[in-house]
């Protein structure tokens, strides 16, 4: 699915944590300007360096018409590693997306994606098992 040395946005450590998890959630802007957050399925694209979201009926969703409007997104993937020691991991994602509608469709798949594109990412707790939890240091950088 993913492959840590053809990506130049994303470290290996990111890569794997993404590849190792299936939810994210996925903030857009609506019309009249207030946000929306959706739990979402994603994996990331090594051919374009982006995370493609997929879903039943997308093309239909309220998010995937927040998208085309306006391609403003924030995608979050995070999970508590463990509660003794408190370890938290968060990829944190913001960027642009595309609406991507192509013509081939199946059942209850319509091929819709949104696909965003990274311009900035904040990782936190992703290979740092060994350091004290309040050590911890967000990697923050822009991408795009």
């Amino acid at each position: 699915m993913t492959s840590a040395a053809s990506s130049t946005r994303f470290t290996s450590q990111e890569l794997r944590y993404l590849a190792g998890q299936r939810l994210g959630r996925l903030a857009t802007v609506q019309r009249n300007g207030t946000l929306q957050n959706s739990p979402v399925g994603f994996h990331y694209n090594d051919d374009t360096e982006t995370i493609d979201i997929i879903g039943f009926d997308m093309a239909g969703s309220q998010k995937f018409r927040n998208v085309a409007a306006n391609g403003k997104v924030a995608f979050v993937v995070d999970d508590v590693r463990s509660v003794r020691p408190w370890r938290v991991r968060c990829l944190e994602i913001r960027g642009y997306a595309e609406a991507v509608d192509p013509p081939e469709r199946r059942a209850g798949v319509d091929g819709a994606i949104i696909r965003i594109h990274p311009t900035r990412i904040i990782s936190f707790g992703l290979d740092d098992a060994d350091v004290d939890p309040h050590d911890l240091v967000a990697d923050r950088r822009d991408v795009g």
